[in-house]
Formats: structure tokens, sequence, C-alpha cells
């Protein structure tokens, strides 16, 4: 059973390398059609989509699934909307591959520049978000790159109903075998893909913390991504304490709890927090979140369960929050130093020098001001979709979209020059 998967995983991996070279020469209009055509097949067999997807849900709930990971895994007819205008946000972006980003002369003649190539095979191994099928389809057909997926065993005949859509669609439209999909829930799979360096050019999961720390440390590839998503929000002495609550309030529960992008710590100024905290501890609670805090915080709002120091360094993902009032500026940056994942952190000050000073001493992939961390995404930075989220530094950092999607190779144009 294990050369059979196996052999498998390695046809699914050359058709991607072969169909990469032919998508790497193949024109934009083309690429940018196939998306086009890709989502309006989305929209056509949304109720296949649903069907399938309602399968998963049901097994989800008999197997009693998280409820984070069951929000995850539903697609209603929004998302599926959302999902086919992905692709087509994606199609609308300039085409990556072939841009020349530098170029210049040296003093012997030879003229000597950088161009954007596709990086070549993307595998991506993910759970219970069938979006990502879409997503990263999208941005790989888009970048020239193949790539191969490998979605988990509770997304399975949503997964493979959206991966049959696009390939079979793709194929239609001139792109042949650019994405393919691993069928079978067998946790070997996972293996093989992370060993096949010859093949698979680069790795990203997406999925739970443990999940993605394991592929992180056992791949014989590259591999992009961020294994936490413990994100703050500081409330500053000079902030506007209505917009202050109003981002709280999104930056929790707003969007979804359940995502890396959601804030995980408050730390509050100890000069405004005798005023800001009651109001807004009194509306997360009323949202049901549990608030852990340290002794100041509860000693402001005496219902917070006390912070142990682990909280500090967890990821909820779910409606749990802890707070920390801090004495000034350099406390809160140095919290977000020693605790935090390097995601995304924002602060709220209408002081113009601190927000400048908290841009840059935070070393996060997204550091915001006045503003929620929420908006970590691929989508609403405009880059149609995302791969992932990375909070590495190299090759890419942030939302992954296209230009996380290539790499560069030297041109060299020369008349004659020999070396001496």
């Amino acid at each position: 059973m294990s050369q059979t998967i196996h052999e498998m995983v390695q046809s699914k991996a050359h058709a991607a390398k072969a169909a990469m070279r032919k998508l790497s020469r193949t024109s934009s209009d083309v690429r940018n059609g196939a998306l086009l055509a890709m989502a309006d097949s989305l929209l056509t067999f949304k109720d296949k989509i649903r069907e399938a997807n309602q399968i998963d849900l049901e097994n989800g709930r008999k197997t009693k699934l998280a409820e984070p990971l069951m929000q995850r895994l539903a697609l209603d007819e929004q998302k599926i909307e959302r999902m086919a205008d992905n692709l087509r946000q994606v199609a609308a972006l300039p085409d990556p591959i072939g841009e020349v980003t530098r170029m210049w002369e040296r003093p012997n003649g030879l003229r000597i520049g950088t161009v954007r190539v596709p990086i070549g095979v993307v595998g991506v191994i993910y759970e219970s978000r069938p979006d990502v099928t879409v997503e990263v389809s999208a941005l790989c057909i888009k970048s020239g790159n193949g790539v191969i997926l490998r979605g988990g065993s509770e997304a399975i005949h949503s997964n493979t109903a959206l991966a049959n859509i696009l390939s079979e669609t793709a194929a239609r439209e001139g792109v042949k075998d650019a994405i393919q999909f691993v069928d079978i829930t067998d946790r070997q799979a996972v293996q093989e893909m992370i060993s096949m360096s010859d093949l698979i050019d680069l790795i990203v999961p997406r999925g739970s913390q443990e999940f993605i720390r394991y592929i992180m440390q056992k791949s014989a590839i590259p591999v992009v991504g961020h294994a936490d998503g413990i994100c703050h929000v500081y409330v500053d002495e000079a902030a506007d304490l209505n917009m202050a609550a109003e981002i709280c309030l999104n930056a929790k529960i707003g969007y979804k709890v359940a995502v890396c992008n959601a804030m995980e710590t408050l730390l509050v100024h100890e000069r405004i927090a005798p005023q800001f905290l009651p109001s807004m501890c009194e509306k997360l609670a009323g949202e049901g979140v549990e608030l852990r805090g340290c002794e100041k915080t509860r000693q402001i709002y005496p219902d917070a369960i006390p912070a142990a120091e682990e909280d500090w360094r967890t990821e909820y993902l779910d409606k749990i929050l802890s707070i920390r009032v801090v004495s000034d500026f350099d406390e809160a940056v140095d919290h977000i130093e020693s605790y935090g994942s390097h995601h995304s952190d924002a602060i709220v000050t209408q002081d113009y020098a601190t927000a400048q000073r908290f841009l840059k001493e935070v070393d996060s992939a997204a550091v915001y001001v006045n503003a929620s961390t929420c908006f970590t995404d691929g989508y609403e930075f405009g880059l149609g979709a995302e791969v992932g989220i990375s909070t590495q530094k190299l090759h890419c950092r942030g939302p992954m979209g296209l230009e996380g999607l290539t790499s560069y190779k030297y041109i060299i144009y020369g008349n004659g020059q020999v070396r001496t």
C-alpha cells in the first residue's frame, strides 16, 4: 500500500512539473481566461459543491470536529461567490512572470538584469478549509506554477468536488494538469509529498499549530508558513477610546475567532486602563468572550480570570482573550517581542510619533496603526487571494500572493565578452 501511495503522489508531482513547464510559456491571456472560466464553473456547479460539503459537515458532526474547524469547513453560497470573486481578482492582477525587476550595465559592456520566474511546483498541505483549494489553484496558474494539493480528511468530499471542477475547466481552457489533487486521506501521502525534493520545489502547510510545526520539522523541501498567530492590539494612552473599542471587538470576534489574524492578547496603557477596560470588558463578556487578565486588569475588572504565564503564549482560536495593563509603550513592545508570533500586531493611538515608533519597532509580518488585525489576508490586501501567511523572512513575508510564488533569475546580454 505504501508503494502504491508513493507511485500515485509521484505521478501527480511529475504531471504538475510537466504542466508547469508548459504553463510558464503560456500567454497571460490564456491563463487569465482559464481563471475566469473557473470562476464561472464554481457558480454553475455550486449545488454540487454544497452537496459535497454537506457530507463533510455531517461527518464532522458525527466525529465531533472542533467548532473552529467546522466554521472553516462550511461552504455556503456567499463563500462560493467569494471564491469565484477571488478567481476574478487574481485574473485582473498584473502578470508577474517575465517582469524585469532590475537592469544594469557593467564597465565591460555586459547588461545584467533580473527577471521574475515561477518557483516550479508548489505542494500545499492543508486542513479543514476547502477555499484553499480555489485560492491556491488560482495563484499558481496565474504565476505559472504547477500545484499539488493535499487536503485533510475532514474536507475530502468538498475538496474533491472543487478540484475536479477547477482542473476540468482549466484543461478545457488550455491549462491541463497544472492542478493536481491527492484524493486519498492516508497520511502516508503527506510523507511522500514532503520527501519529493526532486519534483516539488516548495511546501506550504495550512492548519493547526502542531500540524504546521510537524511539516516544518520533517520536510526535505523548503517550507513557507506560520505555526502561530498570537496577535496583539495595544491601546495607547493617546488612543481614541471609541475607535479602540470598535477595533478590539472586530479584531477578536468581528470576523471569526478561529482565524490566525484574530487578536489573542489586548495590551492597555495604565493611564487609560481605568477608563477603557470596564466598558471594553463588558462588551467582550457580553459576546461570550472569556477574559483572562493580569493583576492590574483584575483590579479594574474583577470578573476576569487570573491570567497564567502560558496565556500570553497561547493562540486560543476561540472566545478567550488575555488582557494585560502595561506601564508604557516600551513595555507593550517588549511584551509583543517576548510572547508574540510575529504575525499581526496593532496599535491604537492618535499620536503620530508613537505610531511611527510602533511601525518601526514591532517586528511582525503585518503591523497596523488604528485598524483591526483581521485585515491580514490576501483578499483584503488586494492580492486577490493568498497561498498562506508567512511569518518567516525568507523568501516572503505576510500574505503570500503572486509575488511570493515567484523567484528570479539573472539574464545577461553580451556582445562577445570573455573573462580575463
